[in-house]
């Protein structure tokens, strides 16, 4: 019996024997006549039997397009752009094959056949519908999705098809096909399609059905749950030695596609790797792949780039490869529904088979379950082990076979030949081991990111603004026409950026380190020839008392103002001096040495070297009221507070000053401190002060004028 005897449309069977499809299997023989009268139907047959063409050709007939009304068989109010058939499957890869199979049976009287699965950008699918469609093959997930933004319009549907019934009937899918029912009309033809279907979901199938008919259809020379065509090998293997045992396996005679199914997705990315390793083209299909990775795997093992797919359970069901000849179970499955569906991958349409299934021992129990539901005759499998010489016989390897593909044999192409297609994808988990490593090769990287560029600031302002101002110029002063910039001609030095101090100490600088002064706006003519050089140790306040001290710096040391203070107060000779501002930096900045200004003999006073303690401000006080009391010569300085690191500063006097006191020295580790009470003049006599242990914070004395 032919297609065309069955009643079908002419262009359906011209479009089915352009392929060769031109005998029926045997359920697409039982199932037609009663599909295409519009009645409810459950088909159940074994793996490889031609179940898709058995629900998708009553389907295509219910269709109405464009061609039946030029044949005279419909009217033109009957044509719509709305979807009129809806089928369900459970898995993407599914998905695909169903589309591609309704498409190339509809191909003369072009019928739309729109896939809707995830994984795949929205956009396109929108576009699609709104174009309009006559057949979905979508997933529960999309489905749901599209229908409830309303771009989906389910109202039209006049006949349904779940296929793997038994899986979209589970406890997983049911509550979402439940959703997808209740959207479509009430008067419609339900079709259920499946290998295995068991009892309970028959009974719960029937709640959405009208009367159906049930159908079971075998060959007659087929009996048991499997194909009668399919060798099956079962062996008991320990898990290090089956990446071995595998490899050698694939070097059996005869040997073509082959297919690997995994119990989990790390196991099937790992044996992908290291089959690449070993030298097989090898491509994995697992939940971890992006979609365009998984199309990519599938399209390249379709066309015999590459010849062993490794997958998980997402590809056992409905997945139809030409070629297929060996399918090998790395795990024990998780029941008898999944043994059958990982096995019916190969013997498929007629065609003969391998099935090898490795079971660990912890699997034993479980397998002994599937063995009785399947009634078959491997309670107890034999130990094997990659050089047992039982494997070699009965799969009909080589002798001397290694567990290494020789270099001769490796022709295939690989998975990188096969173009990795942009299937625009929401969002999703990223891939694992090799399939993450090919899609990262693969697709394009974007362009690296400009860092952004950190520009140094001092004190808020950018490091080249702050070096310009720091930069000396030549002052001159307005009454004397002194020159202050270290020059002799009043000219400017040669612009150079101050570097900065990377030491972090509380310890100040001498007083020549002082603020920059102010400039002035004067010719250089203007200057006075009679420049005179500035000391190198102090710049003398009263020839230039405009000139600002070093901004104030953020510390601890409150006794640096009253310092400042007090050297303001004693120098009678500098009233209008201005109290110079710190600088906000944790460097210190010296304050400037008092010195009189009206002495004849102007001597230089030397700045006190700075002590490494908190408190340098004291010794400065100190010695400011040593040098500007001259009336108190006896004065006694006041002791200091006891420090790890002590360096008292040298008091400076006058030629004419009497002796004074010089401060007792506080317990420190540099004995070599002692020499620097010897800057005192001989005819000043010092007298130790018994020391005092202080627990509090010493204040500096007030300074009389």
């Amino acid at each position: 019996m032919t297609f065309r005897e069955l009643g079908i449309l002419p262009e359906t069977a011209e479009a089915l024997e352009a392929v060769g499809i031109v005998n029926p299997f045997p359920i697409q023989e039982m199932t037609l006549p009663v599909a295409l009268s519009g009645s409810d139907v459950i088909g159940q047959a074994k793996t490889g039997t031609g179940k898709t063409l058995g629900f998708g050709l009553p389907l295509l007939e219910a269709v109405t397009v464009p061609a039946d009304v030029e044949a005279g068989r419909s009217r033109p109010d009957q044509l719509t752009d709305a979807p009129q058939a809806l089928v369900v499957v459970p898995t993407r890869e599914l998905c695909t094959q169903v589309t591609n199979d309704l498409l190339t049976a509809g191909k003369v009287r072009n019928v739309r056949v729109l896939a809707i699965y995830g994984g795949r950008a929205y956009e396109p699918q929108v576009e699609a519908l709104k174009k309009g469609v006559d057949v979905v093959v979508g997933t529960p997930g999309r489905l749901l999705d599209l229908a409830g933004q309303r771009k989906l319009d389910l109202s039209h549907i006049r006949t349904l098809v779940l296929d793997e019934a038994d899986e979209m009937l589970d406890l997983g899918f049911l509550p979402d096909v439940e959703k997808i029912i209740n959207m479509l009309p009430a008067k419609r033809q339900t079709m259920l399609f499946s290998a295995t279907m068991p009892g309970a979901v028959i009974g719960l199938a029937r709640r959405y059905m009208s009367q159906p008919t049930h159908i079971r259809a075998t060959a007659p020379d087929d009996q048991g749950a499997t194909v009668a065509n399919i060798k099956q090998h079962i062996y008991r293997a320990h898990s290090m030695d089956k990446p071995e045992l595998v490899s050698r396996i694939l070097q059996a005679r005869g040997r073509g596609l082959a297919m690997i199914f995994c119990r989990t997705k790390r196991t099937a990315a790992d044996i992908a790797e290291q089959l690449e390793r070993r030298g097989f083209a090898s491509g994995a299909v697992h939940g971890d792949l992006g979609q365009g990775a998984r199309e990519q795997a599938l399209r390249a093992f379709r066309n015999g780039k590459v010849d062993v797919l490794v997958c998980t359970d997402v590809a056992a069901r409905g997945i139809d490869v030409e070629g297929v000849t060996h399918v090998i179970n790395y795990q024990s499955p998780e029941d008898e529904k999944t043994y059958l569906h990982r096995v019916g991958r190969t013997g498929r349409a007629g065609a003969s088979g391998t099935a090898i299934t490795l079971v660990d021992w912890d699997d034993i129990p479980r397998w002994q379950l599937i063995n009785k539901a399947l009634e078959l005759d491997f309670s107890d499998p034999v130990e094997t082990y990659s050089t047992s010489p039982h494997l070699y016989s009965d799969l009909d390897i080589p002798e001397g076979t290694k567990g290494v593909l020789p270099r001769t044999e490796r022709t295939r192409a690989g998975l990188g030949a096969e173009e990795l297609e942009d299937l625009g994808e929401p969002g999703g988990r990223k891939p694992r081991g090799r399939g993450r490593r090919e899609e990262e090769r693969s697709e394009q990287r974007p362009a690296p990111r400009t860092p952004r560029q950190r520009r140094r600031t001092r004190g808020g302002t950018p490091l080249d603004e702050a070096a310009a101002a720091q930069t000396p110029v030549a002052t001159a002063d307005h009454t004397a026409g002194t020159a202050t910039d270290g020059t002799a001609d009043g000219t400017a030095p040669a612009e150079r950026r101050t570097p900065r101090r990377r030491r972090r100490t509380r310890a100040g600088a001498t007083a020549e380190a002082a603020a920059p002064v102010t400039p002035v706006a004067q010719a250089p003519e203007a200057v006075a020839p009679a420049a005179v050089e500035a000391p190198a140790a102090a710049v003398e306040t009263a020839v230039a008392p405009e000139a600002e001290a070093a901004p104030r710096r953020r510390t601890r040391k409150a006794a640096e103002a009253k310092a400042d203070e007090a050297v303001a107060t004693a120098e009678g000779t500098a009233p209008d001096a201005e109290a110079k501002p710190r600088r906000r930096t944790r460097k210190a900045t010296p304050a400037p040495e008092a010195t009189d200004a009206t002495d004849a003999g102007t001597e230089t006073a030397e700045a006190a070297p700075r002590r490494r303690t908190r408190k340098a401000a004291e010794a400065k006080a100190d010695e400011a009221v040593a040098t500007a009391e001259g009336t108190a010569p006896d004065a006694e300085a006041k002791p200091r507070r006891r420090t790890r690191k002590a360096t008292p500063a040298p008091e400076a006097t006058d030629a004419g000053a009497e002796a004074v006191e010089a401060a007792p020295r506080r317990r420190t580790r540099k004995a070599a401190a002692s020499a620097d009470t010897a800057a005192v003049p001989a005819q000043a006599t010092t007298e130790a002060k018994p020391r005092r242990r202080r627990t509090t914070k010493a204040a500096a004395a007030p300074v009389e004028a």
